[in-house]
């Protein structure tokens, strides 16, 4: 090897010798300087055919084969500073309307948009070549922004804007494809111009503040490119339409990392807070020196030491350093910062925080006063004219996914989106601290628009649209673990929220409005709620960065969540939660999946209706899940920066556990070791907050009253000594607050009702419910089914034939009592007894796995219902009664039995292959399917046959009042007899006759415009007319009239009933009695003195006083009704005068009298309970009243 190293290394070819031959001969063939123009650039003669080479080979063999070989040739080569800026320059000072220079300066800058373009690969992606190239090139083009911000002759940057403005004068339907092409073209360059920054990991080959975000600013505004901005944003969807995500990206890279706040700010306030945080940086260096000074050794004790360290474990361990002799705390320190702990590597995403550089957005810039200057410029005149239509139409872009849209644009949306709210923020606060400062006069700050449109300038994205792209964003975002982006939608948010807070806070009640819709919208859907907390809780190494956004929208949140809440008392919010799922997930783990008639695709809307559910908003609900122990893990972990954190993020950390320890009461989740320990060296060190600072006060006053409550609740609970070394869960917060364990008992909940479905008669019926019992191994609960079954049969058969046994002898002795008018004739009452009903039998369960069956197994319910079985007591009462009613006679019973037994030994089959539980289906589904085909009917299009409706006509019955219910033959009969009508006027060919047909529509028309006068009329009552206003004085007055006349006439009927039966009973005590007998007149004292037999007798044939009570409320009602006034009533005597019912005959009725065997063929059989004395004079009997279910049953319709 001859020569040095240096040598061999100039001499390593780093590319294909072809390949680099041949680009370079392109290169120099493009031009060069001439010496005859006096050193001035001078293009070849075919230089646009060369500059159409280089392109193509770029793009052929760089960005297809993905070598990088040609750019590393053309940079080695200065084509961008030698040839192609001295081209673009050359054409600025030349006549412009050249095409063919124009021609090749319009190549020039295709060519330059490559090689500027930012070089970020992944790391699975790198080849030998790109580890070869990249750096390189990466200093390369550091030049090449150097070059062209800085031209010694020319403005590059305005030249390509001079190039382009042609392009961008043509109107848009007139541009072409090629047009669009070139004004992209000028924008990509100003990008990859933003986008170039000095790398960190590369050395730097000049001054770097050439190129810095202040240079570009500076430049960008000197030359004109701020203002091309400005004007393609204010014309975005009118003039221009692709170009709106490149100006998105070209803002994000020139504004990233930028304070908003500080933009606003005078010089004056900029440069005092600037000596502050110098100040403060000061001060921390002191504080650190302080505290090593401390323990430091002595100019003359800088020697080894060691020392033995006994744990008090029986272990010996040996430390070396002087800091040790300064006590065992010290000691102990310095062995635990010895430790090292191999963790293990991140197998997940990979961390944000060595993402590419040029998606970094949470790195603080500093600028310049010039660039603050500008920038300030530039933001004021952006809000008052481009925001809106720009962030618009990205919004609609990112909406419609176009193409052209990626997912790096949308995080560029929503992080401009923020930083622009802030912006407008600050530049409002800035007005108005101006304003109350010197006043409006003698501020010198000028009206601008936003007096006039108040925050109307930032309303494209604080509309309905935007929170809904914004929520599908995020969370997307969170389920694809895309923290970056997640970051960007968070900060948005925030941003959102305090800029409706501060529009809140606005003079102007448009605003105020506005700001209460917004947060009514926002705070409405609890899926955002969820949302924070869940991005709260789960944070895990996402970066300091995203650890920051998390805490303070979670701070920003709860803040205006809880103010708002308390002037809104009534705050309703939607819940979403998927409860169909969960039911058949419950189903399926038991087994118990139907394939029931409501699983289908018109169940959508049901789902809907039951997932969105509207509930007022509890806010110590929503604390009570913020407030957890990972919520507080994350805050930990952001407070653990603490000597990093400025005075806004500490006081962010401090309202967070001053809200946990004190104002939720919930200190015990704070009480951990290291969280404790954490607090402990915030205060006393070492390393802990700077002492002379303002927010120190606050931190110790936190922290010396949470240890107070920490050695207090170590003395009532010994048990935290241990818990301090975990987190805390619900179970053990409770258990430390109130020492004892929180036992939560669950109510039941009753399984969904079951019903066979429709088509199947009761038999069949039965026939499934046994199947589906035995087909689920149940024949234990059917053979319990059964034995209720048969002991209910027998115990209700013997009291049947007690009954039955019990009515004959009753029949028996009302032969003996007959009653004698005064002509001889027998009588005897026909008051029917009412049939008693047998008493309710109880089902009782053998064990108690049977007593929660009947809870629980909706099969074994079925069954119970459908062999009549009926069940007391609420449906969520686990311990209510079954019972077998009365109105089952003991033949049913046996019937059911017999039934259920055929069945267990002969199920039945079913075609197709279907299973009992095939004709399942529950009870609450069938009746929503109902509910849902009514609804369908109801509003079907079709069901209008075919009638179009005017607007005004009203819909009558269909209005306010509701359809009228009729009976279903006073509906289809009139339908009926028109069908006749007509059908014989068609056979009898009236229909062709045009008189008749004008009659009949005539009268069609009348019929229809008195119905329609009609119903309006009922409209406008049922709308009208309120039930408390109908003060009709006439009509009441008749009214009440009416009501007193008829009781005039029932109060003279009894007094003349009554007065009728002390006669006969003065009468019959005067003459003596003919014949032993007793009768119902006896009262209670002779009754008491007769024979045990005829007590009994007496027993048997009297009606009991609740059936005398219905008979004569029944009779009073009819006699009232029928307004007889001549009634004579039976009565005893004033003890025993509800023991008889009264018996009425209207006015104009001949009294009736009939012999006693006559009286015997004539009276009902069952009627044996009233019994007349021979002595009694004949009264009017009325007709028997019978009774049944309550209702009065006519001889008319027994037939």
């Amino acid at each position: 090897m001859d020569g040095t190293l240096d040598d061999w290394v100039q001499q390593r070819e780093t590319v294909d010798v072809e390949t680099r031959a041949i680009v370079s001969s392109l290169v120099t063939a493009l031009g060069g300087t001439s010496i005859e123009h006096h050193g001035r650039y001078v293009l070849g003669d075919d230089a646009l055919a060369c500059l159409k080479d280089l392109r193509r080979w770029v793009k052929v063999y760089d960005q297809k084969l993905n070598r990088l070989d040609v750019q590393r040739i053309l940079a080695e080569s200065n084509l961008v500073k030698g040839d192609l800026l001295e081209i673009l320059s050359t054409w600025a000072q030349s006549d412009r309307k050249n095409k063919l220079k124009t021609k090749i300066a319009l190549k020039s800058l295709e060519l330059l948009v490559p090689l500027t373009w930012p070089l970020e690969i992944e790391d699975h992606l790198m080849k030998r070549n790109h580890h070869r190239h990249v750096p390189y090139l990466r200093l390369a083009q550091v030049e090449y922004k150097r070059a062209i911000l800085h031209h010694d002759v020319t403005k590059i940057l305005k030249t390509i804007i001079e190039l382009t403005v042609p392009y961008m004068l043509m109107p848009k339907n007139e541009r072409a494809a090629h047009d669009e092409g070139v004004i992209r073209l000028a924008l990509f360059l100003f990008r990859n111009v933003a986008l170039i920054e000095q790398p960190s990991d590369l050395p730097s080959d000049g001054n770097e503040n050439e190129v810095s975000r202040s240079a570009t600013i500076v430049a960008f505004h000197e030359q004109g490119v701020l203002q091309m901005i400005s004007a393609i944003a204010s014309s975005m969807g009118e003039e221009y339409v692709v170009q709106d995500v490149l100006v998105l990206e070209l803002l994000f890279h020139l504004l990233k990392g930028i304070d908003p706040e500080k933009l606003f700010m005078e010089e004056t306030q900029v440069v005092k807070n600037s000596v502050s945080e110098f100040k403060d940086l000061i001060q921390k260096e002191k504080s650190l020196l302080s505290g090593y000074q401390r323990f430091a050794p002595s100019r003359h004790g800088r020697f080894g030491t060691l020392i033995s360290l006994d744990d008090g474990q029986s272990q010996r361990r040996t430390i070396s350093g002087q800091e040790v002799i300064h006590g065992t705390d010290r000691a102990i320190h310095h062995l635990d910062m010895s430790k090292r702990w191999n963790r293990p590597r991140n197998r997940g995403k990979r961390n944000p925080d060595k993402e590419r550089d040029s998606m970094e957005f949470n790195k603080s810039v500093s600028l310049s006063p010039a660039a603050r200057k500008h920038l300030k410029h530039f933001v004021g005149e952006f809000l008052d004219s481009s925001f809106n239509p720009l962030f618009s139409h990205c919004r609609k872009a990112i909406e419609r996914e176009e193409e052209r849209v990626t997912t790096e644009n949308s995080m560029h949306f929503f992080y401009l989106a923020g930083w622009f709210l802030k912006a407008e923020c600050a530049r409002r606060q800035y007005r108005e601290t101006k304003l109350s400062t010197k006043g409006k006069e003698k501020a010198g700050v000028p009206e601008t628009a936003q007096d006039e449109f108040g925050f109307s300038l930032v309303a494209s994205v604080l509309n309905q649209e935007t929170f809904v792209l914004l929520n599908r964003y995020m969370e997307n975002a969170k389920d694809n673990k895309e923290w970056k982006e997640l970051n960007a939608g968070m900060t948005c948010f925030t941003q959102i929220l305090l800029t409706v807070q501060q529009m809140s806070a606005s003079d102007l009640e448009d605003d105020q409005e506005i700001a209460e819709n917004i947060q009514n919208r926002i705070f409405y859907e609890e899926s955002t709620h969820d949302r924070v907390i869940y991005l709260l809780r789960h944070y895990k190494d996402q970066g300091f960065g995203y650890l920051d956004a998390i805490t303070e929208l979670a701070h920003t949140f709860i803040r205006m969540l809880e103010s708002y809440s308390k002037q809104n008392v009534d705050l309703q919010i939607r819940t979403r939660r998927r409860q169909r799922k969960k039911q058949r997930a419950a189903q399926a783990a038991n087994g118990e999946i139907l394939n029931n008639d409501n699983v289908d695709d018109a169940n959508d809307m049901e789902q809907v209706q039951i997932v969105s559910r509207e509930r007022k908003f509890d806010f110590a609900r929503f604390v009570a899940r913020f407030l957890t122990q990972q919520s507080i893990d994350t805050f930990v972990a952001f407070t653990r920066y603490y000597n990093d954190l400025s005075k806004e993020q500490l006081k962010r950390a401090h309202r967070f556990f001053y809200r946990v320890a004190f104002k939720n009461e919930l200190s015990v989740l704070l009480f951990r070791v290291d969280i404790i320990k954490l607090f402990h060296q915030m205060v006393e060190g070492p390393g802990g907050l700077d002492p002379e600072a303002l927010h120190f006060g606050e931190w110790r006053d936190l922290v010396k009253q949470l240890f107070r409550k920490l050695i207090r609740k170590l003395e009532e609970r010994p048990a935290l000594a241990v818990e301090m070394l975990f987190s805390k869960i619900s179970a053990t917060i409770f258990y430390l607050e109130h020492g004892y364990d929180n036992i939560v008992t669950k109510a039941p909940r009753p399984p969904a009702e079951l019903e066979v479905k429709p088509g199947m008669e009761w038999d069949q019926q039965v026939g499934v419910a046994v199947s589906v019992l035995i087909n689920q191994s149940k024949s234990d609960a059917l053979a319990w089914v059964k034995q209720q079954l048969s002991e209910a049969r027998d115990q209700r058969q013997s009291w049947e034939d007690a009954e039955e046994a019990r009515r004959g002898i009753a029949a028996e002795q009302a032969k003996i009592f007959e009653g004698v008018t005064t002509d001889g004739a027998d009588i005897r009452p026909t008051i029917e007894e009412e049939k008693p009903l047998p008493p309710p039998i109880l089902v009782k369960s053998d064990n108690d796995e049977r007593r929660i069956a009947m809870f629980k197994d909706n099969k074994l319910r079925l069954l119970m219902k459908l062999a009549g079985f009926e069940r007391l007591g609420e449906p969520d009462d686990q311990d209510a009664s079954w019972v077998i009613p009365s109105t089952l006679a003991a033949a049913k019973l046996g019937e059911t039995l017999e039934l259920i037994s055929k069945f267990e030994f002969d199920p039945p089959t079913y075609e197709d292959g279907k299973s009992a539980e095939d004709f399942l289906r529950s009870s609450a589904a069938a009746a929503r399917a109902a509910e849902r085909s009514s609804r369908k009917v109801a509003y079907d299009d079709d069901s209008d046959d075919g009638i179009d409706y005017d607007e005004d006509i009203d819909l009558g019955e269909y209005g306010a009042g509701g359809p009228t219910v009729r009976r279903p033959d006073e509906q289809d009969a009139p339908g009926k007899r028109r069908l006749k009508r007509r059908k014989k006027s068609r056979e009898d060919g009236e229909e062709t006759d045009e008189e008749t047909r004008a009659r009949r529509e005539a009268r069609a028309e009348k019929r229809r415009l008195k119905k329609l006068a009609e119903k309006r009329k009922f409209k406008s009552t049922v709308y009208v007319h309120d039930s408390d206003d109908e003060d009709d004085e006439e009509k009441d007055r008749e009214f009440f009239a009416a009501e007193e006349e008829r009781r005039k006439k029932a109060g003279q009927s009894i007094a003349m009933a009554i007065e009728k039966a002390r006669k006969e009973e003065a009468r019959k005590l005067s003459k003596g009695k003919k014949r032993k007998s007793v009768s119902p007149e006896i009262s209670e004292s002779e009754v008491g003195t007769n024979s045990p037999k005829s007590s009994k007798r007496f027993k048997k044939a009297t009606v009991s006083d609740d059936s005398a009570d219905e008979i004569i409320a029944i009779s009073s009602e009819n006699s009232s009704s029928e307004d007889e006034s001549n009634v004579e009533k039976t009565q005893s005597d004033d003890e025993e005068m509800t023991d008889t019912p009264v018996s009425s005959q209207g006015q104009g009725e001949p009294a009736q009298t009939q012999t006693g065997g006559e009286a015997l063929k004539t009276a009902d059989p069952n009627t044996t309970d009233a019994v007349v004395s021979d002595e009694e004079d004949a009264m009017p009997v009325r007709s028997t009243i019978r009774r049944r279910g309550g209702f009065v049953v006519e001889s008319d319709d027994e037939d």
